[in-house]
């Protein structure tokens, strides 16, 4: 039995949609914007990618009841996220309505944990990064009261703590080698 080992890093998928998300924001962005406008729409795109990615590491790692649950997580995020934004229908920094709960906030951090629960801290650390970076961008751009952010990062956070099982490991053990060869132990990891 002859073992694959892919050559592509783990943390991939993160790092081309932070790249792809950076390289958007900029191109978007008019010539006369302030540094806070990019801010702003990096937020924007990121509110989109994570989700993206949490959709893609499932992809990726062929696991098809994990793209259920995540679409039942970011479904209830959703749901929980824009019911109390119109019921409760606080006035934004900026003037606006519909401030509270962050929605941009809940999607990011529904996708962080659903990574984390589902894959583990070596795919959602970046993951985490960026949906804070989410939750400051909506503060920073006036958009949202710190509050908001936090009610939105504790929503989509409880709802892929609720829907996320971890992914099944399975590790086995191989002797190796005969009579004439070199005696050992070799682990295979299957996902």
């Amino acid at each position: 039995m002859k073992n694959f080992v892919s050559p592509i890093p783990k943390t991939l998928s993160l790092r081309c949609v932070f790249c792809c998300a950076l390289v958007l924001a900029g191109a978007t962005l008019p010539r006369s914007a302030r540094a806070g406008d990019s801010i702003r729409t990096a937020g924007d795109v990121l509110q989109i990618a994570l989700p993206a990615a949490a959709y893609g590491d499932t992809f990726w790692h062929r696991d098809w009841p994990g793209a259920w649950e995540y679409t039942e997580s970011l479904g209830t995020t959703l749901g929980a996220t824009y019911t109390l934004k119109y019921t409760v229908n606080e006035k934004r920094p900026n003037g606006g309505s519909h401030s509270f709960p962050s929605g941009h906030t809940s999607a990011s951090v529904s996708a962080a944990e659903f990574i984390r629960k589902r894959y583990g801290w070596e795919y959602a650390l970046p993951a985490y990064a960026l949906a804070g970076f989410v939750g400051y961008s909506r503060v920073e751009s006036r958009e949202h009261h710190p509050h908001d952010v936090l009610a939105g990062a504790a929503i989509g956070f409880v709802q892929s703590f609720i829907f996320t099982k971890p992914l099944p490991c399975h590790l086995h053990a191989e002797a190796l080698g005969g009579p004439t060869d070199a005696q050992g132990i070799k682990f295979v990891h299957v996902w």
